[in-house]
Order: structure tokens, then C-alpha cells, then sequence
């Protein structure tokens, strides 16, 4: 067994805290996955679907969703005792992408969560972490009925480059959903020191 530094009598460390953003598609698990793993109540900015946004939401393939998140959903997990990741759950719907840009201030790097169902919901979160030269993972959120692809096939679909990790997930397992946040602080990490080596060689 493994002992913190105050079971072994030494002074407790202050915690790196890190920004991790979760994005992708309306309906695709981002309010989910956040709930799943923070270890505080979640911070939820839900609205209930409404008669007037109906021809501005696309809730083909989430018929059974009547909520929507319009500014952000927080929640922050301890994943050492020195390492906390703060998660910012964006907004899925166009109409609330001019949020993005705030909320991306200062991220080490995003979860693009991703439905086969409908892949082409998340091309939108994948450009916009592309064009900024943010380090992001793709989560596949495997929903119960829903075709099991492999990774390397989702990569495809997607085009992403070759370095971008795609794992398999599910948003309401705490398990998972911890991998997928430590492959995202992981790719962040070798993507500054690839950048740090291309500068200086």
C-alpha cells in the first residue's frame, strides 16, 4: 500500500488544480459524465426544453431529453492528493457556443464526448479545439442499444490526427469516466512537451 504524504508525517502538498473542459454534441452525456465522477454537488445551469427553441434544437435521436444546459455545468474531482481537476461542462447547442471561448480560458485540455449514433454532432467541439491548438480526447459514450465501433474506427470517421486518443466509456461510470479524464491530462502533458521540443530543437 502506497501512503499519502500525511500518513507518513509529512506536511500535505497544495494541490495542482487543472481545467478540464467536457464538450460535444446537444443530449451526448456532458451533464452525465460530470455528475458521475465530481466529488462535490455538481453546479447544473439546466432549462427545460421549450415549444420556442424546437425550431433551433436538434433533438432528433434524444427525443426523451427535455433539458439543456445553458451556461455550464461545474464539478471538480481529486484525482491525488496533489492533483485536482476542475470540469467545465459547455453548452451542446449552436445557439450557446458564443460561451465556449470563456470557458476555454485557461484549460489544459478537453473531453470531446462523442455518440455514434451521431458522430457528426461533435465535428463542431473537434474544430474548435483543432483551430486553438487545445489538446482534447474523444470519449466514446457507450449508450445501451447503441453500435459498438472500435476506436480506430471513430478516429476515421472523425478524421482526427493520429496522436488524439479515442477511449471507450460510459458517462454514469465513475471508473470510465476517471480513465478518459486521466488520458486527457496525460495527452495534454506530451502535447506541451512536444510543442516545449519543437520550440527549442
Amino acid at each position: 500500500m502506497i501512503l499519502g504524504r500525511s500518513e507518513r508525517g509529512m506536511p500535505p502538498v497544495e494541490p495542482v488544480t487543472l481545467k478540464i473542459l467536457v464538450a460535444g454534441g446537444f443530449g451526448v452525456g456532458k451533464t452525465t459524465l460530470v455528475g458521475a465522477v465530481s466529488e462535490i454537488r455538481p453546479l447544473r445551469t439546466e432549462e427545460l426544453l421549450t415549444e420556442a427553441g424546437r425550431p433551433v434544437d436538434d433533438t432528433s435521436g434524444v427525443e426523451g431529453k427535455h433539458t439543456t444546459t445553458v451556461a455550464m455545468d461545474f464539478g471538480r474531482i481529486t484525482l491525488r492528493e496533489d492533483l485536482v481537476l476542475y470540469l467545465f461542462g459547455t453548452p451542446g447547442q449552436e445557439r450557446f457556443w458564443f460561451m465556449w471561448d470563456e470557458l476555454s480560458e485557461g484549460a489544459l485540455g478537453a473531453v470531446v464526448l462523442a455518440d455514434t449514433r451521431r458522430l457528426e454532432d461533435c465535428f463542431a467541439a473537434v474544430d474548435y479545439f483543432e483551430r486553438r491548438s487545445i489538446p482534447f480526447v474523444v470519449g466514446v459514450n457507450c449508450f445501451e442499444g447503441a453500435s459498438r465501433y472500435p476506436a480506430e474506427a471513430v478516429r476515421q470517421a472523425l478524421d482526427l490526427d493520429g496522436d488524439v486518443p479515442v477511449l471507450l466509456c460510459d458517462a454514469r461510470d465513475r471508473e470510465t469516466v476517471k480513465e478518459v479524464l486521466i488520458g486527457v491530462v496525460q495527452h495534454a502533458m506530451e502535447y506541451a512537451a512536444d510543442r516545449r521540443e519543437a520550440v527549442t530543437g
